[in-house]
């Protein structure tokens, strides 16, 4: 097989392996560990861009990528999100939500594919990953620039998320319905 069209799974398997590193980054109580967690974070997020572009590239989209992509990015967000809760760094309330809405579009999903029905991915649901890797270096790292401060920035960004979250969620569960009537 052609080493190409290995990279995009690649790409994708690095966000299942850069969720513990922060996780145990974060607990190790070193001194700069929301600073290297932030930077092992955007090289995750990195990756969720890069697997896409190089599975265009290269021709190599495949039904185990389309199905990996979202779980890498689910396993990355919501296990920082974890963390960031055990540090009092975020309200439960926004993980909560993320999980439960998680957990009920893979459901979903398994319906869907045992139904022969195919539920196309929403622009909502990618800018709402978007919006959670932009918010979660934001939550990392409690730092301000001209009085405005990050931690602020991401728990906004945070919450934009939800409500997208919810939304997709929405657009998922029309999506199921609808291909199932046309069954």
């Amino acid at each position: 097989m052609n080493w190409k069209k290995k990279l995009p799974m690649a790409a994708t398997s690095v966000r299942f392996f850069v969720a513990p590193i922060i996780f145990a980054v974060m607990l190790s109580g070193w001194k700069y560990a929301a600073w290297v967690a932030t930077a092992l974070f955007i090289l995750g997020s990195f990756t969720d861009w890069l697997d896409g572009y190089w599975a265009r590239l290269f021709h190599a989209e495949s039904n185990m990528g389309k199905f990996m992509d979202p779980i890498a990015d689910k396993i990355l967000v919501l296990s920082v999100l974890i963390i960031l809760l055990y540090f009092k760094r975020i309200d439960p309330v926004a993980p909560a939500i993320l999980l439960s809405r998680d957990i009920f579009i893979g459901g979903l999903r398994s319906v869907a594919a045992a139904d022969n029905v195919v539920i196309s991915a929403k622009p909502t649901g990618k800018w709402k990953t978007a919006l959670q890797m932009v918010a979660i270096p934001c939550l990392f790292v409690d730092i301000d620039f001209y009085g405005i401060s990050l931690h602020s920035i991401g728990l906004w960004t945070i919450w934009l998320s939800v409500i997208l979250s919810i939304i997709s969620g929405v657009e998922y569960t029309r999506g199921y319905f609808k291909g199932a009537k046309n069954l």
